[in-house]
């Protein structure tokens, strides 16, 4: 087997495309024929909600892996999409932070549960928070994924962002890089999106990927159906840029990352 890829999809601003990206790359991703595991760390579950799994299902969810701690394996469904896996979310998930502030090792639940994951790529979908479950989530992953949506304050809190992974990679993770930017909800009708495009490569530079996600009509409508775009819509631009960035995600994976 392939080394195995951790991406935490991570962003504490919300709305920004965490979930749309977890959703859609992970569909591209299986499609291509690389075997893939979503991991919906975010309480509100709209990685879950988006691949057609009710937000009530009352199976394990990411919520009893991490308190519980039983084997991974019991947690992980099939999506429906050939290839692509798994573990959902419900909303007590919300709790989990308090739950977790006491336990031992309350940083890498995630870490250990995910030491015998047998998948080549492994995509968390974080919450819009710096909190714990995020902390979680980055000291688990090889790899940092951060969308930035193409509107105003596109970078406000980014440096705390930065910050944060700096921190994490310090004391609990030395093996986390930051494998790519991604420009979200791009309109070319709009010099605003031009203008936070051209501000986020001067930032990030050749770590912000070629690939843009428009913002699409379709990509919006697709969750509503419990389907990615792939599947939705496998003609719209949103689809064909999903399977542009699913094919940079791999490209990136066979080349040597540098620290931030």
């Amino acid at each position: 087997m392939p080394v195995r890829r951790v991406i935490a999809i991570v962003n504490q601003k919300g709305g920004v495309g965490k979930s749309t990206t977890a959703v859609n790359l992970g569909a591209c991703l299986a499609l291509a024929g690389t075997r893939t595991l979503i991991i919906d760390l975010d309480p509100q579950a709209n990685s879950t909600s988006g691949l057609g799994v009710p937000r009530d299902r009352r199976t394990g969810s990411i919520y009893d892996l991490l308190l519980d701690g039983q084997s991974l394996s019991e947690y992980i469904i099939e999506s429906g999409i050939p290839d692509l896996l798994l573990i959902p979310s419900t909303i007590g998930l919300a709790g989990a932070e308090v739950e977790l502030a006491a336990a031992v090792g309350r940083e890498t639940r995630l870490r250990h549960a995910l030491a015998t994951a047998e998948v080549p790529v492994i995509l968390i979908d974080c919450p819009p928070s710096l909190g714990l479950l995020t902390i979680n989530a980055l000291t688990a992953a090889s790899e940092a994924l951060i969308p930035i949506q193409c509107e105003y304050y596109a970078l406000e809190g980014l440096t705390q962002l930065l910050q944060s992974i700096e921190l994490v990679r310090r004391h609990l993770n030395a093996q986390l890089e930051i494998t790519g930017v991604l420009l979200t909800m791009y309109d070319p009708r709009t010099n605003l999106s031009d203008q936070v495009a051209a501000e986020v490569r001067k930032h990030f530079g050749d770590r912000v990927f070629k690939t843009v996600i428009p913002r699409s009509v379709r990509l919006a409508e697709a969750p509503s159906h419990g389907k990615p775009i792939a599947s939705y819509d496998p003609g719209s631009r949103g689809a064909h840029a999903y399977q542009a960035l699913a094919q940079e995600v791999i490209v990136r994976g066979r080349q040597p990352t540098t620290a931030s």
